[in-house]
């Protein structure tokens, strides 16, 4: 089932109310909005009554593990027989923040065994038919932003204490930026009210974007100084990086959050990429000023999507054949980055 409209809210509700224990599940290798969203809704379920806990496919960053919800948190990686027990063992599993089964990376299998009811809550285009019962609004900036909406109309928002609201903002504030991109009136609408919780929004901003290790400032001052290349003929900008770059720096997941955003602080760069080279593949994000699709650049080429200006992707050609891949598309593009209005 899609979302369509109170039909979809009262059904959910339905399942909730008969529901003991819940799974919600986030994307793999995740980011703010991820455990943002996952924690704000488990949180607010946890203190409904229900049972809950968060089954991470793997580890989430260093800056992200401040937060003081009750809400526990099992990785997959590190304890696979209790992920399992827990999940299988669960009356509810809620995807969050991601689109297709296979964005759960090892969970996805699990995910699709999963035969009680399932329900996703993302903001991404093109969900997948994978759950009983679809929540899919693309216009919102983050899940954490939709959670909270959907959290009102399941009428739980007697629910949402300090702890979850703090959760929520966080998935709001990194999805967003720090509120640079995707904001609607709805987002400022939503975070006014979540400061209604008592949230300590200069704790957040100082945990999320003041937390980072020397190795993790380093890594970004190597990229921007070594690692940078612009091509100011077409408004665009790369930075690449090798694993061996990021061992150097002694990489710890989260440390390379939010570098795809710098080079669009040039002048007159309006479009930016990022590529990681992991084990078996390379990782890529594009964020964009603007009208230019950076979702449909990534999809097109790169085997992902997104949003309009913030979207990513993977290669499954050698790092050097994906660099040089993404630098003969940008003539394709002139056209279009050249009248890319910001």
């Amino acid at each position: 089932m899609k979302n369509t409209g109170k039909e979809i809210f009262s059904a959910i509700g339905e399942v909730l109310g008969n529901a003991g224990k819940v799974s919600i599940i986030p994307h793999e290798n995740p980011d703010g909005d991820a455990i943002g969203a996952a924690l704000g809704l488990g949180q607010t379920l946890a203190n409904k009554g229900l049972e809950v806990k968060v089954i991470s496919v793997n580890d989430y960053p260093d800056f992200l593990k401040w937060f003081s919800s009750d809400v526990p948190i099992t990785i997959y990686e590190k304890d696979k027989k209790a992920a399992k027990e827990w999940l299988f063992d669960s009356d509810v599993l809620i995807c969050v923040d991601f689109n297709e089964e296979k964005r759960a990376g090892h969970l996805a299998k699990m995910i699709g065994r999963f035969s009680k009811t399932k329900i996703l809550i993302d903001h991404h285009p093109s969900p997948g038919d994978f759950c009983h019962y679809t929540v899919s609004e693309t216009q919102y900036s983050s899940s954490a932003e939709l959670v909270y909406d959907v959290i009102g109309q399941l009428g739980y928002t007697e629910y949402i204490n300090t702890q979850a609201a703090e959760a929520l903002f966080t998935g709001i504030l990194t999805d967003t930026g720090g509120f640079s991109h995707n904001t609607s009136q709805n987002t400022f609408k939503t975070v006014a009210e979540l400061l209604n919780y008592g949230i300590d929004t200069d704790k957040i901003q100082s945990a999320v974007f003041h937390n980072f290790s020397a190795d993790r400032m380093q890594l970004m001052g190597y990229c921007l100084y070594e690692k940078m290349k612009v091509f100011p003929e077409y408004r665009a900008a790369v930075i690449c990086i090798t694993k061996e770059e990021l061992e150097r720096f002694n990489f710890k997941p989260g440390d390379t959050e939010g570098f795809v955003n710098y080079p669009l602080s040039i002048n007159n760069i309006v479009f930016s990429a990022l590529f990681i080279e992991k084990e078996n593949y390379v990782k890529a994000s594009f964020r964009s000023k603007g009208n230019f699709p950076a979702n449909k650049f990534s999809s097109e080429h790169f085997n992902g999507g997104g949003h309009l200006n913030a979207a990513g992707g993977e290669s499954m050609l050698t790092f050097e054949e994906t660099i040089e891949r993404f630098t003969q598309l940008l003539p394709e593009y002139k056209h279009l980055l050249e009248e890319t209005v910001i």
